[in-house]
């Protein structure tokens, strides 16, 4: 295979719930779209209109989400959630699953699956959390005084970055903004060097595949442009991903780090990992070579 091996895959994470943790699986078939069930489901804010997140509802990283059967195409699996209080909620029950969301989280939420892409009334942009937005900004990206403003042109390349403009997501689907997120040890390593007293955990970032890397640095922000290929996966890199106040945040077994996010913001203008576009789909398992090509 042409090119350079760059390390092996560490770990693999579909993320069901969008903001929810995540279900770690030993191997995938990458489709077009991303990881089969990966953000199949999302909360849904009846009075605000709009899909929500963890940006501003940072105790949704406290529930842990996982399918009770496998995705099969493009139809939202029943899912199954543990909430931090030890309940169980469950897609089969999706008035009561809503209901308690709606009473934990303070807002009034229902459990949706994904929805087609022509419901563009489903993810459109509602009226926004903040008046001034700069101040909205400051609080989805866990910025300071005195913090530059973040700069997405840098992601300008990904299909989904102009639709934000006018929803929540791009739609058709509940990622942020493309459908694979990767990071690699390097860059957890060197987070940690930078700033041991934060804890450089992968959950953090809620990558799709954690690559194993021996190389120094933020190692794959020099990756864009570049393909990327994991036994017969290929992906195009397109951008670095600019971080939102997500990693900062508290999760099970993760104490709140807002320490990270100035870390970020002093070294990488706030970019860790890259987000990529599925070339050629392909099955992937932890373990597999990972090589970089031009």
């Amino acid at each position: 295979m042409a090119g350079q091996t760059v390390g092996t895959v560490a770990e693999i994470w579909r993320y069901p719930v969008k903001s929810m943790g995540g279900e770690r699986i030993p191997s995938v078939f990458v489709g077009e779209g991303g990881l089969p069930g990966d953000r199949g489901w999302a909360l849904y804010d009846e009075d605000a209109g709009q899909i929500r997140n963890a940006k501003l509802l940072p105790k949704l990283l406290q529930y842990r989400a996982r399918y009770t059967s496998e995705p099969n195409g493009n139809i939202s699996p029943p899912v199954a959630i543990d909430a931090p209080g030890g309940a169980l909620l469950t897609s089969d029950d999706l008035a009561h699953a809503s209901s308690a969301l709606t009473a934990d989280l303070g807002r009034n939420l229902r459990l949706s699956p994904l929805k087609p892409a022509s419901d563009t009334a489903h993810y459109r942009r509602g009226k926004p959390d903040f008046e001034d937005p700069k101040a909205q900004a400051m609080a989805m990206f866990a910025l300071e005084d005195g913090d530059p403003m973040p700069n997405a042109a840098g992601m300008a390349s990904l299909p989904g970055l102009a639709q934000l403009r006018e929803f929540a997501t791009p739609p058709g689907t509940y990622f942020d903004v493309a459908p694979l997120h990767l990071i690699t040890t390097s860059s957890l390593a060197e987070l940690a060097r930078l700033n041991p007293a934060a804890d450089a955990d992968s959950r953090r970032f809620r990558a799709n595949i954690v690559v194993s890397t021996g190389a120094p640095g933020f190692l794959e922000l020099d990756w864009c442009d570049r393909t990327v290929s994991i036994g017969g996966l290929r992906l195009d890199v397109k951008a670095r991903t600019l971080r939102c106040a997500m990693p900062t945040h508290a999760q099970p077994g993760l104490e709140r780090a807002p320490s990270v996010m100035r870390t970020l913001v002093r070294e990488t203008a706030q970019d860790f990992g890259v987000y990529a576009l599925i070339s050629a789909p392909g099955e992937i398992h932890e373990g597999d070579e990972v090589v970089l090509g031009d």
